[in-house]
């Protein structure tokens, strides 16, 4: 079923998880694994973060350092990029929780384990990420924005107010502000999805949106469960799309 085939929406990507799929939607039926097989948790406590910490060399720390007026953390004067900075006021559900270089996790953002966050992220003011999460360099998990169980690849972004939940996001995909990745149908039955007039039954109660890279979203559009955006497609502001194959004639 070439249509559903994971590099038919993510060319050459290599990532085991996504390339060695026969379809798209076996990489959510993958993902929790795959996590905690490449899970090295360094989060710096469980629970409320109640003053600034850096982690450095491969030590938290609470004192010793200053941030440079764009926010970069300097140790001894000296700019320390790689530094994973996490504000005050953080929360931290569990120790399951990885965080990469030059990651930061603002104040009032809560994330549960499993969740790996890539190098370069990062989780914003309100951000909820609710575990079974891998997001890979350079994603934005956004203010308000909550994200469960879902693959973000690198540069993948939804900086404002989205859901996301039981979803795929190819590189440097964005999420326009208020975006909604629907998972759950009304009644509650399996998702089915539209392929070309075909129906695809795709025997998952809950399933989101596969979003192929550079896969744009429009302001308050809302993908029915099963909604799949080939690489490079685009979904109008204020849109709701799908189920099934989106943007293809």
């Amino acid at each position: 079923m070439v249509e559903l085939e994971p590099l038919s929406f993510f060319p050459g990507e290599t990532l085991p998880l996504v390339a060695e799929q026969e379809t798209v939607f076996a990489i959510l039926d993958a993902l929790t694994g795959y996590i905690r097989s490449v899970l090295r948790p360094n989060a710096p406590l469980v629970g409320l973060v109640d003053r600034p910490l850096a982690f450095v060399d491969g030590r938290w720390l609470d004192t010793g350092f200053t941030l440079s007026e764009n926010g970069v953390v300097e140790v001894g004067g000296v700019s320390r990029p790689d530094a994973v900075l996490v504000q005050a006021g953080a929360f931290f559900r569990d120790g399951s929780i990885e965080l990469g270089q030059g990651s930061v996790v603002e104040s009032g953002a809560y994330l549960a384990g499993p969740t790996v966050v890539g190098p370069g992220c990062q989780v914003r003011q309100g951000a909820y990420v609710r575990g079974a999460c891998l997001f890979q360099a350079d994603c934005v998990i956004g203010h308000a924005t909550e994200v469960k169980h879902s693959l973000f690849l690198e540069g993948a972004k939804a900086g404002h107010f989205a859901y996301v939940g039981d979803s795929v996001l190819g590189r440097e995909v964005n999420l326009g502000a208020g975006t909604k990745l629907a998972n759950l149908r009304f009644d509650g039955r399996d998702v089915k999805v539209d392929i070309g007039g075909r129906v695809v039954e795709t025997g998952r109660r809950k399933l989101g949106a596969i979003l192929g890279n550079r896969v744009q979203t429009g302001c308050n559009s809302v993908t029915n469960p099963g909604t799949l955006v080939p690489s490079g497609g685009r979904v109008p502001g204020c849109a709701a799309v799908g189920p099934g194959l989106y943007g293809v004639d």
